[in-house]
């Protein structure tokens, strides 16, 4: 036995090692294959399903080649909790079973090298019965694959959820009993704000011609509007939940674009490519509102706290990103909810004071952030007189997308956009109940508000429609419009917390320094304005495009981007300003006649208002101006200004001349006089005239000592 104990301890000292080692070596692999989904059929399991397909491709990334790739389909444990849904989102590790034996994918796959990928399963006997019940499944294709100098390993995987109304082949199925109302938001807002000038009476460039792709047949905004048209065309029930969210800041740009626009390049402003792609867009999305839900997203989507603090204490600028209703009217050709906002984010106290002041009664916020958390009523939020109307937090994160984690291995997979309408359908399902155990409180209402830049392939919002519109029909769901939920009146009151807020969502300090200091030179800007009688325009009509510009800086699209690119925007429009207001250069050199000539000045004001600013010498050794006083610069023209100097010394010597407001903003870039001087000005003079007449005591001192010296000798020789 003592032999036996000695030879097991040995075994098993040498065995745990390896053991971990083989553990240590799977995590270490991680994500060196990515699984991209091209299609899953059906959408949704029901008792008429006979086949379920999978189809894609696995592409290597990593820098190993691996060998024997193989995939597998794996089913999990019916999800009967919002946690458990969650954790399938999450990518966290569930207990599942095996749906298929697993299929070779390619015997090799070299880095870079991709092999299709496609799975038919015939959901009869055995198979069918994994479905069992209805409710909501996880579903996951697992790759397998030895990379080289490792072993057997799962390198890739994704995860989805898989909604079962009914188990394959057998009659039955999900009851509509109890089904919650849905209203669902369909976001229409660029990636970022695309501006990068549009100064008043100037015409728009943008920063590149993204917006132009983006609208274009292949364009993600264009497959937004292309799949609600088809959807609510046939679906009455689908057509009355949906409610269009519009960006106006968005709605205007590509207004300006159908009139011709130019693209700011590192050599110069180019013509843009997309006129006749943005009038037939705007007209596309005409037809799809009219006489439809619109609500209003704040201007550029932009994150009402940041804009808070660009301008503490001044509630003008949150004001003024939701006053939303004119643009969206006169553009869209439709009026959106009265004193209805979509704000992203967790409303800070100066922002619900604002919105009151600004009308906006109605703010569409996730649920988490509200506590109580409600059941589709909404919630009065304490200390404002502001409505909360919640959506839905679970089915809101399925739709945003996430990676799948197996086995504490992170797999880089760019599925995210492909399976993020099957998750939302999936959630949707368990959120109505499917699933869900006897007895667990369910909502009355559910806000579905997909990702506010929702970037899934076309096809896959066309299926995410069509599949809603069959939930209506089936009875998941019933179908309720924006303006009915709203009628109601709130479930209560309660705050708004942070709700666990995303680290990316929060305010970048620097991002709002920048723009603090910007609306402050905006601020003197205007106030050095006054109102040409010729003109007729007001000052804060040409400072308007900065305040537009301050706004579209705090998009929540710039969030995780450099504060430099989020702020360009703002100081173009500022640059723009400042250009038209400049000291010409002269085309020759300057004589002044006499010690205090002025000095002639030629400066042009192209802005439809007069201006009042200060002249600043800088490199002025020689010259010195009189003390500095504020000159008016009427509009629209140029002319000679005689700035009263003096030169302190004779020659060729140089002068940057330069103007700035009152408050120390800079007006164009400063020009360089060539001069020369023939004359001393008075402290010249003074000096040198004093300098002669100690010359002259001087001398005569000298010239007294040797007549007296010399005196003295003579006297001495009598």
């Amino acid at each position: 036995m003592k032999r036996f104990a000695a030879a097991f301890l040995s075994v098993l000292f040498l065995a745990v090692p390896a053991l971990a080692g083989a553990t240590v070596a799977q995590a270490e692999e991680g994500a060196r294959l990515r699984v991209d989904l091209t299609q899953l059929t059906p959408r949704v399991i029901t008792t008429s399903t006979t086949t379920l397909t999978v189809a894609g491709t696995v592409t290597n990334t990593g820098d190993r080649k691996v060998t024997r790739p193989q995939v597998r389909l794996q089913v999990g444990d019916r999800q009967t909790t919002s946690r458990g849904i969650n954790d399938v989102l999450s990518g966290a590790v569930i207990k599942d079973a095996p749906l298929t034996e697993f299929t070779p994918v390619a015997d090799v796959l070299e880095p870079g090298q991709s092999a299709p990928l496609n799975i038919t399963v015939n959901l009869t006997g055995s198979k069918a019965a994994q479905f069992g019940r209805a409710g909501v499944y996880p579903l996951l294709v697992n790759v397998n694959g030895t990379p080289e100098f490792g072993g057997p390993a799962r390198l890739g995987a994704v995860s989805m959820l898989m909604p079962v109304l009914a188990q394959p082949g057998k009659p039955g199925g999900h009851s509509s009993a109890g089904a919650p109302s849905m209203t669902l938001l369909w976001p229409l807002t660029s990636s970022v704000p695309q501006v990068y000038a549009a100064p008043y009476g100037q015409p728009l460039v943008l920063r590149d011609d993204k917006l132009a792709d983006e609208i274009g047949p292949d364009g993600r905004l264009n497959a937004l509007v292309t799949a609600a048209s088809t959807a609510v065309q046939g679906d009455s029930s689908l057509a009355k939940s949906m409610c269009f969210a519009l960006d106006p800041d968005l709605l205007a740009t590509v207004d300006a674009m159908s009139g011709g626009y130019q693209v700011h390049t590192e050599s110069g402003n180019v013509d843009g490519k997309g006129a006749q792609t943005a009038k037939t867009w705007l007209a596309a999305l005409r037809t799809l509102v009219t006489g439809r839900c619109v609500v209003a997203l704040p201007f550029a989507d932009a994150d009402l706290n940041t804009v808070s603090r660009i301008r503490p204490g001044d509630p003008a600028l949150v004001a003024q990103a939701a006053a939303a209703s004119s643009t969206i009217q006169q553009l869209a050709g439709v009026a959106p909810q009265t004193g209805v906002l979509w704000p992203d984010g967790t409303l800070n106290e100066p922002v619900l004071t604002a919105l009151t002041q600004a009308g906006v009664r109605t703010v569409l916020t996730d649920a988490a952030k509200l506590a109580p958390a409600g059941t589709g009523g909404g919630v009065t939020v304490q200390g404002s007189t502001v409505r909360a109307q919640p959506t839905d937090s679970l089915i809101s994160a399925a739709m945003t997308g996430v990676p799948s984690v197996p086995d504490s291995v992170t797999v880089a997979a760019n599925t995210e956009r492909a399976i993020s309408s099957q998750n939302g359908l999936g959630a949707l399902a368990f959120r109505a109940g499917l699933g869900v155990p006897a007895g667990q409180e369910r909502p009355d209402h559910l806000l579905v508000a997909p990702p506010r830049r929702w970037d899934a392939p076309a096809a896959e919002l066309t299926a995410y429609l069509q599949q809603v519109g069959d939930f209506l029909n089936a009875g998941v769901v019933t179908s309720a419009s924006l303006t009915s939920l709203l009628s109601a009146g709130p479930a209560g009151s309660g705050a708004v917390g942070d709700g666990g807020q995303d680290p990316g969502a929060a305010v970048d300090p620097d991002l709002v320094s920048t723009l603090s200091k910007l609306d402050d030179q905006t601020t003197g800007m205007a106030s050095a304005m006054q109102l040409d009688p010729t003109k007729r325009v007001k000052p804060e009509d040409v400072v308007a495009p900065v305040r537009l510009a301050e706004l579209r800086g705090a998009s929540t699209g710039w969030r995780g981007l450099p504060a430099d690119a989020a702020s360009a925007n703002a100081q173009a429009e500022i640059g723009a300003i400042s250009d038209r207001v400049s000291v010409r250069q002269p085309q020759q050199t300057i004589a002044l006649a006499s010690g205090n000539s002025p000095l002639p000045v030629y400066v042009v004001n192209d802005l439809p208002v007069g201006i009042n600013a200060r002249f600043t010498l800088n490199n002025n050794t020689g010259l010195r101006a009189d003390d500095a006083r504020d000159w008016s610069f009427p509009a629209g023209g140029g002319r000679n200004y005689f700035l009263p100097v003096e030169a302190l010394r004779a020659g060729r010597f140089s002068v940057d001349v330069s103007l700035s407001t009152p408050t120390g903003t800079p007006l164009g870039s400063s020009a360089r006089f060539e001069l020369t001087s023939t004359e001393y000005g008075a402290i010249t003079i003074i000096a040198t005239v004093a300098a002669g007449v100690a010359l002259l005591l001087l001398a005569s001192r000298r010239i007294y000592r040797r007549v007296k010296d010399a005196r003295a000798g003579r006297d001495l020789v009598d």
